[in-house]
């Protein structure tokens, strides 16, 4: 009776994945389309089917993709914390790079980009912004589309996916090369808190990468440009 009962949540938990999953490309897809302003919602149903999935398949809180009290535990495993500590290189030289071929006109780009959803001249309401948005993300595309997605596809074929549509979320309108670069490089550090989640097991991990990769960025920015 008890196999029976975990043969069915594995069932609804495969059907969830797969629904959140393509709502949230579906989502992201409307970023075609000038006028819309809704493919921001995809984070919001990443969040809640995580807690769904999760509840519906009744996962373990030690195998749970969002755990606070393994911290540690995670980041000794092996390479995390250099994978952990890599955005904040990539942060850097994306910056550079982008100044250098584009000039001013990358980070202009980029702070527009983010100004709808932060907010550059209040230091206080930024810093708790930055923190929020970076979880929301990371529960989103880490821990449902790529930790749910794991338990159904190849680690590498999720990875590439979440982040395709990670970085198709980041769009914007400008020049042409600005923006490819810059889809390009949120692309890339997609990829690599896809690894840390991959490694740790823990979207909390990749939480604090993607938020180190942030504020460094943001630092950059009020610093030398």
């Amino acid at each position: 009776m008890r196999g029976q009962q975990v043969m069915e949540n594995n069932r609804k938990s495969v059907a969830l994945t797969m629904t959140g999953v393509a709502i949230m490309i579906l989502l992201t897809v409307t970023k075609a389309v000038p006028s819309s302003n809704i493919a921001g919602y995809s984070v919001f149903v990443g969040i809640a089917f995580f807690f769904i999935t999760e509840a519906v398949a009744k996962t373990p809180r030690s195998e749970s993709g969002l755990r606070f009290h393994t911290i540690m535990e995670d980041l000794k495993k092996p390479d995390v914390i250099v994978w952990a500590l890599l955005p904040g290189v990539s942060a850097i030289a994306t910056s550079v790079v982008g100044n250098l071929i584009f000039s001013g006109e990358f980070v202009a780009h980029v702070m527009g980009r983010a100004g709808s959803i932060l907010s550059f001249d209040r230091t206080a309401l930024l810093i708790g912004q930055v923190i929020i948005a970076a979880f929301g993300e990371e529960i989103a595309y880490r821990g449902f589309f790529l930790g749910k997605g794991m338990k159904l596809f190849p680690f590498w074929l999720c990875a590439v996916a979440s982040s395709v549509v990670f970085a198709a979320g980041h769009i914007a309108a400008g020049n042409i090369g600005v923006v490819l670069y810059d889809v390009a490089c949120v692309f890339i550090d997609s990829l690599i808190f896809s690894v840390i989640y991959h490694k740790s097991g823990n979207c909390v991990i990749s939480t604090f990468s993607h938020i180190l990769g942030n504020t460094i960025s943001i630092a950059e920015v009020f610093l030398f440009f």
